[in-house]
């Protein structure tokens, strides 16, 4: 039984995530996305479920593969967006409204529960993982990848929480890309635990100002920080914001191009 927090806290972070338009966001994330899909070597027939799906970024590209692929999210908009990506593509993906800590599958229905930084903003991190547990069978895969503490989108957080601080009951997302706690979390549920430091590219064809904006108009959790500060508030953000790419930025043609290190987890349900 949730409580009424719990409930208020959940309603938040699905305002959170409806925000914006994170279908338009996530097109610059898509070729690291298909480099992370690459590594998991899904092989046709699998029956995979993408947690926190977004608007299908690879479970569209996972089911072209030949893979079975559910993928549930808890922004009913995202959902939206990803039926009909879906649709266009011509490929068959069940996509769901649904709870990453409440999944509404019966136990031991998938070969592959996978995540691309999208199960690591759930506020209940236990839940999250009984679940991956509950509908993997014995011996499938679970495989995360979660933005770490001290990369590039762990410091944005870091940066915008100063500004505006998360929810009290919202323990930090960036603990998922911590070895320790990840270890903590999966190594009593699951076998042959491996975690794997990578860098996510990201490039935009703009500069690092123009950058922050986007994210501002465009990313859920940047739109509701920004909307929730006043002018002054605002100008800081943005500005510190700006640094931060600004120093991490790698192009010299006045693009931004900037790598983000996440960690990428893959394990054996037992």
């Amino acid at each position: 039984m949730l409580t009424p927090e719990m409930v208020a806290l959940k309603s938040r972070l699905k305002a959170t995530w409806m925000s914006g338009d994170y279908g338009h966001f996530a097109q610059y994330l898509e070729p690291g996305a298909l480099d992370y899909l690459e590594r998991l070597a899904i092989a046709p027939g699998t029956r995979v479920l993408d947690l926190g799906c977004g608007a299908g970024q690879i479970a569209i590209p996972a089911a072209k593969a030949g893979a079975d692929v559910t993928g549930i999210d808890i922004a009913a908009n995202l959902i939206e967006q990803a039926r009909a990506r879906a649709l266009a593509a011509g490929v068959t993906v069940c996509f769901e409204e649904a709870d990453a800590e409440e999944l509404p599958f019966a136990d031991a229905s998938f070969d592959l529960v996978v995540s691309l930084i999208g199960a690591m903003f759930a506020p209940r991190p236990d839940q999250v993982v009984a679940e991956m547990v509950r509908v993997c069978h014995p011996g499938a895969r679970i495989a995360m990848a979660n933005w770490t503490p001290e990369g590039h989108v762990g410091q944005m957080f870091k940066i915008i929480a100063k500004h505006f601080p998360p929810p009290a009951l919202m323990p930090s997302p960036m603990k998922w890309g911590d070895e320790a706690c990840v270890r903590e979390r999966l190594g009593k549920r699951t076998s042959k635990l491996a975690m794997t430091r990578r860098m996510y590219r990201l490039h935009y064809p703009f500069a690092p100002d123009e950058v922050v904006d986007f994210f501002f108009a465009f990313y859920g959790p940047a739109v509701r920080a920004f909307e929730g500060l006043d002018a002054w508030h605002q100008d800081k953000l943005r500005k510190e914001l700006t640094q931060l790419w600004s120093a991490n930025n790698r192009a010299k043609d006045g693009s931004t191009f900037v790598e983000a290190e996440y960690l990428e987890v893959t394990a054996r349900r037992n």
